[in-house]
């Protein structure tokens, strides 16, 4: 083998995107597999391809015995010590063969296996990669679009971006470049499919992290994001560092960091609050641009009673209820919103209620204190009743002593 056979090697590759190893070890398949086509076995067959000295080689193994049955894998006694006389019986020899000897029906089988196992080994470098990018913003172009699927080149792989995943009102054409999010990578017979979106939260995430070196960085994080594709997204950073303010951080100057991310998203409004671990703080926050005037904390875990006033109410709930529910989906708390003046009537309600409770109870209790002093005086006056008899009796005895 001469040194342009490795280059040639080195070439396809860097072609195909593979490593070196995987290259020679389909050339050993593709070899091995010639072998067996030509003598029906491979079991007793090694290669070794050494790039320093150049060479490729093809051993065949025999085993020393003492009666040869089958000649493609055993030698006689007699002919090895013929070779070399310090061989034994149990001891095996290498013999190198010519490839060229395999035959034109073995080369065939050669090529194919080689094309398969090239095949193969770029088909788990592709999956290998695009693993890695799970979680990763891409920009591709858009490649064809069929029943409402687009089919996006994003490089040495064609992604799929299901309807679902995709955001009510965007339109794309062919050749149109955009950003997806990778979600996943699946094997199959067809090779690897790699799945994108446009409507996962986690692209508002990257494209921040793109467009705000201090999130890049980690001086700011992105807490939680709550997301309604096409139409609205709530975001809640965080920073541990005074002298940065998170939330101008993402919007930068005149607003430009989070307009292009906007821009990314065909419009998609997003509010940036700051994340508090004070639910209080926080549920104010998250309800933003409304103004909240109370938050109460309920007895059932993550239940919070918010007050606004009565001109905020419609803001504060949004759309068809959208920004109560992000604000809900972001903090994680079930919110009941109230305006200024049901929140009042309601609490009236329960004023009066607790005083009707009260005075009857401060009624039973007065009827309970006249029952114990009504009980209290028939005792006494049993009880004088009582040593009135016994008077009586011991009356009418003496009287009776004295006429005796």
């Amino acid at each position: 083998m001469s040194k342009e056979f490795f280059e040639a090697l080195d070439e396809i590759a860097e072609e195909k995107g593979i490593t070196t190893e995987m290259v020679e070890e389909a050339i050993s398949a593709a070899l091995l597999s010639a072998y067996k086509r030509s003598y029906n076995t491979d079991q007793n067959v090694r290669v070794e391809m050494d790039r320093e000295n150049e060479s490729v080689k093809v051993y065949l193994r025999r085993d020393v015995v003492e009666e040869v049955e089958n000649e493609d894998t055993e030698i006689s006694i007699e002919d090895a010590l013929e070779i070399d006389p310090d061989y034994e019986v149990g001891d095996f020899i290498d013999f190198e063969m010519d490839p060229a000897d395999f035959g034109r029906i073995a080369a065939q089988s050669a090529r194919q296996v080689t094309q398969q196992r090239f095949k193969e080994a770029e088909r788990n470098k592709i999956y290998e990669d695009y693993s890695d990018k799970v979680g990763e913003v891409l920009t591709g172009k858009v490649q064809r679009i069929q029943r409402g699927t687009i089919y996006v080149n994003i490089g040495r792989a064609e992604g799929i971006l299901k309807e679902k995943e995709q955001v009510p009102g965007e339109h794309f054409s062919a050749n149109d470049r955009i950003k997806v999010y990778i979600t996943d990578v699946q094997k199959t017979t067809k090779g690897p499919q790699v799945f994108l979106s446009r409507s996962h939260p986690g692209l508002v995430k990257k494209l921040f992290e793109m467009e705000v070196p201090e999130i890049e960085e980690g001086l700011v994080e992105i807490v939680s994001i709550a997301r309604e594709a096409g139409s609205r997204s709530k975001i809640a950073v965080y920073t541990e560092d005074e002298n940065i303010d998170p939330v101008g951080a993402c919007v930068g100057s005149r607003g430009g960091r989070v307009q292009a991310v906007v821009d990314e998203l065909f419009n998609e409004k997003i509010d940036i609050i700051t994340w508090s671990e004070d639910p209080v703080e926080l549920i104010k926050n998250v309800l933003s641009p409304a103004v909240v005037e109370q938050v109460i904390i309920g007895d059932e875990e993550k239940m919070a009673t918010v007050v606004v006033p009565d001109h905020q109410l419609s803001l504060a709930i949004g759309k068809s209820g959208q920004n109560v529910r992000l604000a809900a989906k972001l903090c994680n708390w079930k919110i009941d919103i109230k305006s200024h003046t049901q929140f009042e009537e309601e609490y009236e309600i329960v004023e009066e209620y607790i005083e009707d409770e009260e005075m009857t109870d401060e009624a039973a209790a007065e009827e309970d204190t006249v029952t114990e002093e009504l009980e209290e005086i028939e005792e006494v006056e049993e009880t004088e009743a009582a040593k009135e008899t016994e008077a009586a009796e011991a009356t009418d005895d003496t009287e009776e002593s004295d006429e005796e």
